[in-house]
């Protein structure tokens, strides 16, 4: 099977902090790759894999797939190949890009609903959006004091207020702050930037409340951003 390459765009987390969730742009198609099964923590940071790394692979289409989640891939001997400039990972963010989340996953939202009901037929299960920079806050979350979610308003104008927060980089990085108090330095960094692009993404099916739920998967900026969770120094 021939190799492919991807930039990655997504590097996510999960309760248990053992494994992480990577997805990424590949760069002859222009599609969305997420290599499946999940990786191992300890194996993502072998390969030095951050948003921003070019891995080179055996990817293969995971057959007969059901619901969003149409960009699983099988993986054989991924190799970290160093990090893209910054040109090509803002076009690896740019491929999937949609004005709106609606537009994005192709439905018409009602007012307040962060979620894809099942059933619901979209082939994508992540996105990018661009976002005014005026237009995005991290908050305290309303219902777990002590942690965050993030607001935004999207290009058609919609509002999401608390929507969860799974890049895993930026979330260590402001628990950091909101746990030093300052959480408010961050949102002016973000305020200062001339671009934000935001990757939203959607969950598996969760039991409890079942449907597809919105997560963040990425916060990026332009032209500055966080070395200290975005480089490999």
């Amino acid at each position: 099977m021939p190799t492919r390459s991807i930039i990655v765009t997504d590097l996510t987390r999960f309760n248990n902090d053992q494994i992480v969730c990577i997805a990424g742009t590949d760069i002859e198609s222009g599609l969305c790759v997420r290599p499946m099964p999940y990786l191992e923590k300890t194996e993502c940071e072998s390969l030095q894999i951050l948003p921003g790394a070019i891995l080179t692979g055996v990817l293969t289409p995971v057959p007969n797939l059901v619901g969003p989640h149409q960009e699983d891939a099988a993986y054989e001997s991924l190799q970290f190949e160093g990090p893209c400039t910054s040109d090509q990972f803002k076009d690896a963010l740019q491929a999937g890009l949609f004005n709106s989340i609606s537009e994005g996953f192709e439905i018409d939202l009602t007012a307040d609903q962060k979620h894809v009901p099942l059933g619901h037929e979209v082939e994508r299960s992540i996105i990018t959006i661009q976002v005014d920079p005026a237009n995005i806050d991290l908050v305290e979350d309303a219902y777990n004091p002590g942690r965050i979610k993030l607001h935004l308003v999207d290009g058609s104008g919609r509002s999401f207020r608390y929507l969860p927060i799974t890049d895993l980089g930026f979330y260590q990085h402001a628990m950091a702050h909101q746990e030093a108090g300052d959480l408010e330095s961050l949102n002016t960094f973000l305020h200062e930037q001339e671009e934000v692009y935001v990757r939203i993404g959607l969950s598996r099916n969760w039991e409890k409340r079942p449907g597809y739920w919105m997560q963040v998967n990425g916060i990026y900026t332009f032209p500055d951003y966080h070395q200290e969770i975005r480089s490999y120094v």
